[in-house]
């Protein structure tokens, strides 16, 4: 038997497209046995089957290992919203290949198991985190996923705003120009490389600078209904910065204050949309 847990993930934290990403404590939890049949307890109908993406996962990993699939049974608890921006198929892409490895002793390493990872996914920028925690950036060199952590000032919270509708990233794709101007492409990268200093100093007027973004959010806020009046709220809260997490319609804010979550909650019931927030921690 294995159990694991796999942390929830934002990606992106403005101008870090498909490249930042940092795990947050909230978590799915598994458990896994070897068995002669397919066996899924705690996930909806529907995704009790071969069509599960951590079976999927633990499929290709069995093939990875030149291992027969023979059947599985595994329980799921999940707390991370599915099409949500939190990275919740990265969370089930890890759990299976983690569970799969660790099912038979563990042969392909942590590099191997990343790249398996990443090959599904598409890209690692939630991969990364999941896998390994922390706050990460992450590139593709050579074909292969490259990631690095680096460290954010303890005092940062991470308050994830999670609105009662869901967004596919194929969605949240479709939006983005296929071409963007060299002023634009400037502009992230520059912010990018100050956001990692930003967040290493928690220093709150870098910070609100540096989460400034024109490859995405520009294009996707059309996307997530009452997105104006949410950001309004949490900057008049006395949030430090706003930005959508991943490709929405979750959204993040940054903050050191351990009482913003109970006053911004009282503050995001909107015509068209009911929000959560969730004050998380980053995971290590």
């Amino acid at each position: 038997m294995v159990k694991l847990r796999v942390p929830a993930s934002t990606a992106n934290l403005g101008p870090g497209f498909d490249s930042f990403g940092c795990a947050l404590s909230l978590y799915n939890e598994y458990t896994f046995e070897k068995c002669d049949h397919l066996e899924i307890t705690g996930c909806p109908v529907e995704y009790c089957n071969e069509r599960n993406l951590t079976v999927v996962a633990i499929k290709k990993t069995l093939q990875a290992m030149d291992q027969p699939w023979e059947g599985l049974k595994m329980e799921v608890d999940a707390h991370i919203p599915v099409s949500s921006g939190l990275g919740s198929s990265a969370a089930m892409i890890v759990a299976g290949a983690k569970g799969a490895n660790a099912l038979y002793g563990n042969p392909l390493s942590d590099q191997q198991l990343f790249e398996l990872c990443t090959e599904m996914e598409g890209h690692p920028d939630n991969i990364a985190p999941a896998f390994f925690g922390g706050m990460t950036v992450s590139v593709m060199e050579q074909g292969k996923p490259l990631t690095v952590r680096f460290p954010v000032h303890p005092e940062l919270r991470f308050l994830v705003l999670i609105p009662d509708f869901s967004l596919s990233t194929k969605m949240a794709r479709s939006v983005l120009p296929q071409t963007i101007s060299r002023a634009d492409a400037i502009f992230n990268e520059s912010h990018a490389g100050l956001l990692t200093i930003a967040l290493e100093r928690g220093d709150e007027a870098l910070i609100r600078a540096a989460m400034q973004d024109r490859l995405h959010q520009p294009y996707r806020r059309s996307l997530i209904k009452d997105i104006d009046a949410v950001e309004k709220a949490a900057m008049e809260a006395g949030a430090i910065s706003f930005c959508i997490s991943g490709a929405g319609p979750t959204c993040l804010c940054l903050t050191k204050d351990p009482t913003l979550a109970g006053r911004l909650q009282d503050h995001l019931s909107t015509p068209n949309s009911r929000w959560k927030v969730l004050d998380l921690q980053i995971a290590e």
